[in-house]
C-alpha cells in the first residue's frame, strides 16, 4: 500500500514500532544530530526512526532517520523488503512484445499498471495551506540542523531540488544539499556530474536564471526516487510512480514555473543565477570527512508554502553507518534486475557501507570466457554514476558477496597482484578527497576469480575445502549427543 505523505510515513512507522518519539527539548545546532548518530551506530540495524516534538527555537518537529533501516525500507515503500520491487522491475523489463489479439488483450492489465505511474496534476493542495512571500520569508523559522562542529552553518541535507533542463522543459528530481547564508538565501551545492549542473550550464550560456523549488518532507518513494541514479532526462517523479503503484499528485507552484509533490510539509520557491556564487561549506558529508568549502551558486528564496503545523524532514549524513548506506543498499537491490539486463553474467552485486556508495563494488558474476571479469569491470566504469567507482572486485558465482570474510577469503587467495589488478583512469566523484585532482584520477579493479590457462596460469587451481554433505547430515543428527 502507497504512503501519501510524510504523516502516514510517520503514522506506519509508529505502528510498526519503528519510531521512537523525543519530547525532551532538544538543540537543532550539533544536538539532534549527536543523538542521531549514536542511535544509528549503536542500535545497529535495530535503530529506530526519530521525532523530535520539541526543538529549541522553533515550534516544528524534527522527523529523521525514516530510511535507517533494512526494514524501514521496505516499511516506507509499501513492502515487506524492496526485493518485491525489483521483481515487478524485472517481469516489466523481461516482457516481449505480444504477438496476436490474445497476447494484447493479456497486455492490457500491465499497461494499466505502466500508466499509474504519470504524475498527475491537481488544483489544490496540502503544501499551500501557509504562503510566506517578500518579507515575510525567514528561514530561520525552520529548524534547520547544524549535523558537525566544523560545518559552515546549517544545511538542509534532505532537500528535494526541482528543476527543469531550459532547452527541453524535462523535469529533474535531485538531493542537493543547501546551506543556509540567510533568511531568504542558500547555496545550491550540485556536481558538475549531476542534471541540476547541466541545466545552470544551458542557462548560463543563455544569460538566464533557472527557477527552482525546494520540496522537504514529501511521501517516502518520492523522497528515495529523489537519491536513485536515474539516466538523464528521466523524471524521478516516474520512479516515485512505479514504487508508488500509484501517481503522485503535483500541483502548480505559487511564483515559479515548476510542479511539486501536494503533500509535502515545505516548499522553498526561488531562482538560482548560475553566474552569482558563493562559498560553501565545509560540510561533514556521508564519506566520513569534512568536504572542503568551495564557491557554489546561490538559491534566492522569494515564497515559501508549507502545511499547517509542518514537520521537517532531514536526514544525517557522516561516517557509516547512517541513513544513507540503507538507502544506498535499497538503490542496489532495486536495480540489480537493470544491470542484469545489460550485463547477464553478474548474479549479484553488492556496495559495502564502508565503500560510501562509491569507493567500492562487489561482482558476482557466472565467468565464462577469459578475460570476462576485466570485461565486466569496463562496463560498470562506463555505466552512469558507476563510472565512479574506485574500487571493483569480481568474484565467482561461489562466493558470497554478503559476507566480507568470504570475500576477503578469496581476494587475498585468488589474486597475484601484478596479474589481477587493473588499473584506469577516468571522472572522480567531486567528494574524494584522496584523488589526484578534483573528479579525477585512478581506479582499481581486482580479479579474484579462478583463472584459466589462458590468462596466464600454468598450474592446476585447487579445489575449495568442504565437507561432505553425507557426513554433515550425521553429524546433524548426533548434534545433541555431542553436547552441543
Amino acid at each position: 500500500m502507497a504512503i501519501n505523505s510524510l504523516r502516514e510515513w510517520i503514522e506506519v512507522l509508529g505502528s510498526a514500532g519503528e519510531l521512537h518519539r523525543v519530547t525532551a527539548p532538544v538543540d537543532p545546532k550539533l544536538e539532534i544530530s549527536a543523538i542521531v548518530d549514536r542511535v544509528s551506530k549503536e542500535r545497529g540495524a535495530e535503530n529506530k526512526a526519530l521525532l523530535f516534538e520539541n526543538v529549541v527555537g522553533s515550534e516544528m518537529p524534527v522527523f529523521v532517520n525514516a530510511f535507517g533501516s533494512r526494514r524501514r525500507m521496505g516499511l516506507s515503500l509499501g513492502v515487506e523488503s524492496i526485493e518485491e520491487h525489483a521483481a515487478r522491475l524485472e517481469a516489466l523489463l523481461d516482457q516481449a512484445p505480444p504477438e496476436g489479439l490474445l497476447g494484447k488483450l493479456k497486455m492490457i492489465p500491465k499497461l494499466a499498471q505502466i500508466g499509474k505511474v504519470f504524475p498527475k496534476k491537481v488544483s489544490s493542495a496540502p503544501c499551500q495551506e501557509v504562503v510566506w512571500e517578500g518579507d515575510q520569508v525567514d528561514l530561520s523559522r525552520i529548524p534547520v540542523l547544524t549535523t558537525w562542529p566544523d560545518d559552515g552553518g546549517p544545511f538542509i541535507t534532505f532537500p528535494l531540488c526541482v528543476t527543469q533542463d531550459p532547452e527541453s522543459g524535462k523535469r529533474n528530481l535531485g538531493t542537493y544539499r543547501l546551506q543556509i547564508f540567510s533568511t531568504n538565501e542558500t547555496g545550491f551545492h550540485t556536481h558538475m556530474h549531476k542534471d541540476a549542473k547541466r541545466h545552470l550550464g544551458k542557462a548560463a550560456a543563455r544569460g538566464q536564471k533557472i527557477p527552482v523549488a525546494v520540496v522537504i518532507g514529501a511521501d517516502p518513494a518520492t523522497c528515495f526516487a529523489s537519491v536513485v541514479p536515474a539516466p538523464p532526462d528521466i523524471d524521478e517523479l516516474l520512479i516515485a510512480g512505479f514504487l508508488r503503484q500509484k501517481p503522485v499528485p503535483l500541483v502548480s507552484c505559487k511564483t515559479v514555473p515548476l510542479e511539486v509533490p501536494a503533500t509535502a510539509e515545505i516548499v522553498l520557491e526561488g531562482y538560482v543565477d548560475p553566474g552569482e556564487l558563493r562559498r560553501e561549506g565545509p560540510f561533514g558529508d556521508h564519506t566520513g570527512f569534512y568536504s572542503l568549502a568551495d564557491d557554489y551558486p546561490v538559491f534566492r528564496v522569494h515564497c515559501v508554502t508549507m502545511r499547517k503545523d509542518p514537520i521537517y524532514h532531514t536526514t544525517l549524513v557522516g561516517r557509516p553507518p547512517q541513513e544513507d548506506c540503507w538507502m544506498t543498499e535499497g538503490i542496489e537491490r532495486l536495480l540489480l534486475p537493470v544491470l542484469q539486463k545489460q550485463f547477464p553474467e553478474v548474479v549479484d552485486y553488492r556496495m559495502p557501507f564502508e565503500g560510501v556508495a562509491h569507493n567500492l563494488m562487489y561482482l558476482k558474476i557466472k565467468k565464462a570466457y577469459p578475460g570476462h571479469a576485466r570485461k565486466i569491470m569496463n562496463a560498470i566504469w562506463g555505466l552512469g554514476q558507476a563510472m565512479f567507482t574506485k574500487v571493483i572486485v569480481v568474484v565467482d558465482d561461489d562466493c558470497d558477496i554478503h559476507d566480507d570474510s568470504d570475500v576477503s577469503w578469496r581476494v587475498l587467495n585468488n589474486i597475484d597482484p601484478q596479474r589481477d589488478l587493473e588499473f584506469t583512469m577516468g571522472p572522480i566523484e567531486v567528494l574524494d578527497h584522496a584523488s589526484r585532482a578534483s573528479c579525477y584520477g585512478s581506479k582499481v579493479g581486482i580479479d579474484a576469480t579462478r583463472k584459466w590457462s589462458e590468462e596466464g596460469f600454468n598450474r592446476d587451481w585447487p579445489e575449495v575445502i568442504a565437507m561432505s554433505s553425507e557426513m554433515e547430515s550425521q553429524v546433524d543428527a548426533r548434534w545433541e549427543e555431542f553436547g552441543f
